[in-house]
């Protein structure tokens, strides 16, 4: 009697397995995002351990602005500080100021209860630097600078600081905003990025910031859920936390400095890292988004000597916000669901067909799409796809050993 066939397996040959992984490997190939343009972006997904839909995208470039380049001399007096044109059609352009405001004003009906001097935000501080130490191709060739000064008034004989200040000409309803950026030159100053509600009441302002004090030492950075003071000037020890950069990081080298403010929390990362979540003060309410160089002479800034300059310069400038002034709706037409077992914040279908990501993308400010817009779905798998050939191939083994 001819005994049966033996039952089928998968074959057990080195060459046949391969090919069959390879096989596989088309399916991990289409999981990776395809860069696209932020217009065809429905929301955008951040990374991290709380991610959130946001329902728009900016991106400022300050790398090869060498056709706006130029560095304004210090104006001398405090009036001509305040009253100083923008120091390039940049900053007046269409594109900028539709986006952002280049403050000009002085602190002498809002100074802080320490503050020994006066303090005024002139345009000319704001501008385009070339890079006059470049020293490869991957440098950049300008930057945005933020200056804030110390200087002697020769009409009045006082000192006083002139300072620079940028901030969104719209509010917005949460936000995560990346600046590549530094800190250089004289202690006495404070380098921010920060969002900001203003009050009439002290206890009334909302703000969450990343600051740096140029008095410290250089590993050290701030963050801070304001107000960090009262009305007689005490700290609110709750509301500040001091913090070591990760990596042996100084605030003069150069790092992507982020913030995420998301319904109950801030949290701060650098290079990627998260370095803080803070939920004591949180901001609730529509706030614009500031950066920020200055002085007045107060026991948290403290004093610049005569003659010195500090510097918060930038590369470039990245967030993704929900804003309510763009009709986008009550937090910006968002809601919460279930996804992997946590919750995280999901647009509405009618605003989010198409979900993008600028974490995921290899070309910093441009984003790349999940999914939709006929692009699958692809549920912010963290690169499980990429393990499916080794799953089939530890399966096939697993059959042929039996």
């Amino acid at each position: 009697m001819t005994p049966p066939d033996p039952i089928p397996r998968w074959p057990t040959s080195l060459s046949s397995l391969v090919l069959l992984i390879a096989a596989t490997i088309p399916l991990a190939t289409a999981a990776t995002p395809p860069l696209t343009d932020h217009s065809k972006c429905g929301c955008f997904l951040t990374n991290g351990p709380e991610p959130r839909f946001f329902q728009f995208h900016d991106f400022w470039d300050f790398r090869g602005q060498t056709q706006n380049a130029g560095v304004p001399a210090i104006k001398a007096t405090a009036e001509a500080n305040k009253m100083a044109p923008f120091s390039s059609k940049y900053f007046s352009s269409q594109t900028w100021e539709k986006k952002w405001i280049t403050n000009f004003w002085d602190n002498q009906e809002n100074t802080r209860p320490d503050a020994t001097a006066l303090m005024v935000m002139s345009r000319n501080n704001v501008y385009l630097e070339a890079n006059a130490d470049s020293k490869s191709d991957s440098s950049p060739q300008t930057w945005l600078t933020l200056r804030t000064s110390r200087l002697k008034d020769p009409q009045t004989n006082e000192e006083f600081q002139t300072a620079a200040e940028i901030e969104s000409f719209h509010k917005v309803k949460f936000a995560s905003v990346r600046m590549l950026a530094r800190t250089i030159g004289a202690p006495g100053a404070i380098t921010a990025l920060f969002t900001y509600r203003h009050a009439d009441r002290l206890m009334d302002v909302q703000e969450s910031d990343f600051e740096v004090r140029t008095r410290d030492i250089d590993t050290t950075i701030h963050y801070t859920n304001q107000p960090g003071y009262n009305d007689t000037g005490d700290p609110i020890e709750a509301a500040t936390s001091n913090v070591t950069l990760p990596g042996g990081l100084r605030w003069t080298d150069w790092a992507v400095y982020r913030l995420d403010w998301t319904p109950g929390n801030s949290t701060w990362f650098v290079n990627g890292q998260q370095t803080l979540q803070k939920a004591f003060q949180a901001p609730r309410d529509d706030s614009k988004i500031t950066l920020n160089a200055w002085s007045d002479g107060g026991r948290w800034s403290g004093n610049m000597s005569l003659g010195e300059s500090a510097y918060l310069q930038v590369q470039w400038l990245e967030l993704v916000y929900n804003s309510t002034e763009s009709g986008a709706g009550k937090d910006g037409g968002i809601h919460k669901r279930s996804t992997g077992g946590r919750l995280v914040e999901r647009a509405e279908a009618k605003n989010c067909t198409a979900v993008c990501s600028i974490d995921e993308t290899p070309n910093t400010g441009q984003p790349v799409m999940l999914w939709g817009a006929g692009n699958g779905r692809r549920e912010m798998m963290g690169g499980a796809a990429g393990w499916i050939p080794y799953l089939v191939a530890l399966g096939l083994l697993w059959v042929s050993a039996r």
